[in-house]
Parts: C-alpha cells; sequence; structure tokens
C-alpha cells in the first residue's frame, strides 16, 4: 500500500498542486484586477522594452554565464534556463504589497512578462538547452491553458459578478498558498535523493548568485523612478516557478530538473523578508 501511494497518489498530488498553485494565482489576478489596469505599462512603450529585455535576454544570458563559470549536470542545468525564460510571477504582487510599492505596476507587470514568457519560453529553451527535440507548442500550451486562460476567465468574471470575485479573491490567496507548499514538500519528498545530492554540485551556489543578480539586474535597467526600479527587480528576481514547474514536468523527464526549479523557488523565497525589510525602512523614512 505505501508503494501504491508513493508511486501514483504522491506524484498525482504534486501535479495537482502544481496546476492549482498556476490556475489560482492567476484567476486571483484576473478577479482582483481590470484589464485597463494591468495593461497600463504598456503605454510606456521604452519601459515595456526594458522589462521584456531585462527579463528575457539579460536573466537567460545571465543563467548561461554562471552556468559556465560553475557548470552544473545537465539537468540542473536545464532546470536554470527554464527558470530564467520564465518571467511574471504571480508572487510579485505580495512583494510589492510588503514593499509598500505601487502594487498596481506590479500586477500590470505580470501580466507583461507572463505573455513574453509564452512568446520567449518556447524560442529559448530550444536554444540554450539540449530540448531541441520538443516542440515549442508543447511547451507554450500548458502555459496558455494553466495560466492565460484562468487569468482571461477572471477577466470575465469579474464585471459579471463584482461581489462574488471580491470575496473569492482572499479565498484563492488561501489556495494559492497552500498549493505552493503542497507543491514544495511533495517535490522535495519524491525527489529527496537527488535533493541531497545537488547539496554537492554547487547548485545551491549558483541559485542564490542568480537570484541575487536577478534582483540587482532589474534594479539597474529600472526607470529612474525608484519605486519602478524596486518593483522591476523583483519582477527579475522572483521568477515565475508556477510556470517553470508546468514546463519541467510536462515537457521534460528528467526529475533533476523539476529538483533545481525547486531548489531555486526556496532560494527565492528570501526575497519575501528582504521585501518586508524594504516595507519597514520605507514607514521609517515616512515617519
Amino acid at each position: 500500500m505505501d508503494q501504491f501511494v508513493a508511486a501514483n497518489l504522491l506524484p498525482l498530488a504534486l501535479t495537482l498542486s502544481i496546476q492549482t498553485f498556476a490556475v489560482s494565482s492567476m484567476l486571483m489576478v484576473g478577479l482582483r484586477y481590470t484589464v485597463s489596469d494591468l495593461f497600463r505599462p504598456l503605454r510606456d512603450i521604452p519601459g515595456a522594452v526594458v522589462a521584456l529585455a531585462t527579463n528575457f535576454i539579460l536573466i537567460p544570458l545571465l543563467a548561461l554565464l554562471l552556468l559556465r563559470a560553475f557548470p552544473l549536470d545537465a539537468p540542473y542545468a536545464t532546470g536554470l534556463i527554464i527558470v530564467a525564460s520564465a518571467g511574471g510571477a504571480p508572487l510579485i504582487v505580495k512583494l510589492a504589497m510588503n514593499a509598500r510599492e505601487d502594487v498596481g505596476f506590479a500586477a500590470s507587470l505580470i501580466v507583461l512578462l507572463l505573455l513574453g514568457t509564452i512568446v520567449a519560453m518556447p524560442l529559448i529553451l530550444p536554444q540554450a538547452t539540449d530540448a531541441a527535440r520538443i516542440s515549442p507548442w508543447a511547451i507554450a500550451r500548458p502555459l496558455l491553458i494553466t495560466m492565460i486562460a484562468p487569468l482571461v476567465l477572471g477577466f470575465i468574471l469579474r464585471p459579471l459578478f463584482p461581489r462574488l470575485a471580491e470575496r473569492a479573491v482572499p479565498v484563492l490567496g488561501t489556495i494559492l498558498s497552500v498549493a505552493l507548499w503542497v507543491m514544495v514538500g511533495l517535490s522535495l519528498f519524491l525527489n529527496r535523493s537527488a535533493v541531497i545530492g545537488i547539496l554537492g554540485e554547487g547548485a545551491i551556489l549558483v541559485s542564490l548568485l542568480f537570484i541575487t543578480l536577478a534582483f540587482a539586474l532589474g534594479y539597474l535597467t529600472g526607470s529612474l523612478d525608484k519605486t519602478e526600479r524596486i518593483v522591476l527587480g523583483f519582477g527579475t528576481g522572483q521568477r515565475n516557478f508556477a510556470a517553470a514547474m508546468v514546463v519541467a514536468t510536462q515537457a521534460f523527464d528528467e526529475p533533476g530538473v523539476v529538483v533545481m526549479v525547486v531548489v531555486l523557488s526556496i532560494v527565492a523565497m528570501l526575497l519575501i523578508p528582504f521585501s518586508t525589510f524594504l516595507g519597514r525602512r520605507k514607514i521609517r523614512k515616512e515617519a
């Protein structure tokens, strides 16, 4: 019985938690903001171009440079490239709230980067990894189903049922948090041997360097407006791990790919206390 659970039920629970995390996060964004709110950055053409170029040119280049300086086994390297090419994390909104920054801008940045991910990830992965056998559609399809479709559904439901949408947002936030920790916990448990093995591979150091330098790139390439620079830093430092996990589990067979995505997602959690620190510092300055 225990072997049946470990071999069948737990992997199924992991898949469901990944799908739940992706769907609930994007549905929550769609229910919380209007289309005009979220597409506000597109009016700033130079800013949008900078955000897209930073996330889908500089960040993947950063990953490749780190892999050249600190070579990793192919599955771990693939996991890093997947994460580097996945932008638009729903958690950016939470980080902006903690840091007392422009939450509306953070939400609109998510949509901009998510659309960029749909286009860029199928182009980047076959070029930067050994994923040439995987068609662009195989990469884009799960993103469209689990992220774009719930977002559009939220846009449709919000004006039709405003009270229901308002009540659903905190519920979805709770579901999102539970699914996140179930996803991380089951990924670590099911791949525990690989996680233990990764400790001596330099992957932890690469993950720390990647998240730190990604935030720095977003901050430095942002506009002169400090508020936008901090949010853009979160936009580059906090990658879209929901999209990365969907692609890692559905387009790749190597467990090491998923393990690397999980390790990076755990390291990126350090941005949560960092955002809280920035928010408290801002309150002290205003006081």
